[in-house]
């Protein structure tokens, strides 16, 4: 299947139906964010979690004003990093076009004006927010290409955009701005020195994790298990290495420079075609946690069901 236009996405949000949509980040799939029965369509086919929340789109900070009750630090990183890879949970707005079920049924919404040119195009022509979560299968690595957006829920859509691969290829960075406190709920490719270079300090999740998508234990993860922290592949396993690497058909290089950010463009990817060589396991080489490394680790940990 080759890409459809934006224009063909458009009618078929305006139909209720799904679209695959490209952003600077992962794929996402797509639907009216206003329309339960859209929205229904998203979790049928991701075989989702109903209690995990869906990311509103929005072209702009007027927009998301719309839907979403931003404080001046909320504004203040809209400004910094839209659009971009950064959602900004706040108490939603009385009335909001962002079904409950979009919401998981919390009293708050999770905004993100995305970066991608065709994400924008979309959203700007269609005008009511869009939520679309990762365009994967519930739990398994997020789609950075179109192909494998298609593989994995092309079944389900009416309109599937072509933007090439995704850029950053991590999901975005999630921090809740509530009761006068900003957390960070989910890192991402927005880091934490980022952020609090714009408004200080950041607390952890401290038990908000929930207004987050993302946030489930065995997230992102392959059919084969996942061994973290390796420094070499053991027989019958496929090796993620982190600069220096054995040589084997089943080694696959995040970043031979040892880069977070070519690592991060890449982890998804790799993920999936290590998962296709059928290993006994995937085993993943150390990564540094500063910067960008944070929220690699977090998405290992999660494939490797790590977290709770």
């Amino acid at each position: 299947m080759s890409g459809d236009t934006v224009e063909a996405a458009v009618e078929a949000l305006e139909a209720g139906e799904l679209v695959l949509l490209p952003t600077e980040t992962v794929y996402g799939l797509a639907a009216d964010a206003s329309n339960a029965l859209a929205v229904a369509k998203i979790f049928e086919a991701k075989g989702r979690p109903r209690f995990n929340p869906l990311i509103a789109h929005v072209d702009s900070l007027g927009a998301a004003e719309l839907i979403a009750c931003f404080d001046a630090r909320a504004r203040a990183l809209a400004a910094a990093f839209w659009p971009g890879p950064l959602t900004i949970v706040t108490p939603v707005r009385e009335g909001a076009a962002v079904s409950d079920l979009a919401r998981a049924g919390l009293d708050t919404v999770a905004v993100r004006a995305p970066a991608h040119p065709l994400a924008r195009a979309v959203i700007a022509r269609f005008g009511p927010p869009v939520v679309a979560p990762s365009a994967n299968r519930s739990g398994r690595p997020s789609p950075t290409t179109f192909a494998d957006a298609l593989e994995e829920t092309g079944f389900a859509v009416r309109a599937a955009l072509d933007g090439g691969p995704c850029t950053v290829g991590l999901e975005s960075t999630v921090v809740s701005v509530l009761d006068g406190r900003v957390r960070l709920l989910r890192p991402g490719a927005v880091t934490r020195e980022e952020l609090a270079g714009v408004i200080g300090e950041l607390l952890d999740d401290d038990g908000e994790a929930h207004r987050s998508p993302g946030r489930l234990a065995a997230h992102y993860a392959p059919d084969a298990p996942v061994r973290l922290n390796a420094e070499a592949p053991r027989p019958g396993e496929a090796y993620l290495a982190f600069g220096a690497a054995p040589r084997g058909e089943r080694v696959f290089q995040l970043s031979a420079a040892r880069d977070p950010r070519e690592a991060a463009a890449n982890l998804f990817r790799l993920l999936r075609e290590a998962d296709r060589t059928k290993p006994s396991a995937i085993a993943v080489a150390s990564i540094p946690l500063e910067g960008l490394g944070e929220a690699l680790n977090d998405r290992l940990r999660r494939a490797a069901g790590h977290v709770g």
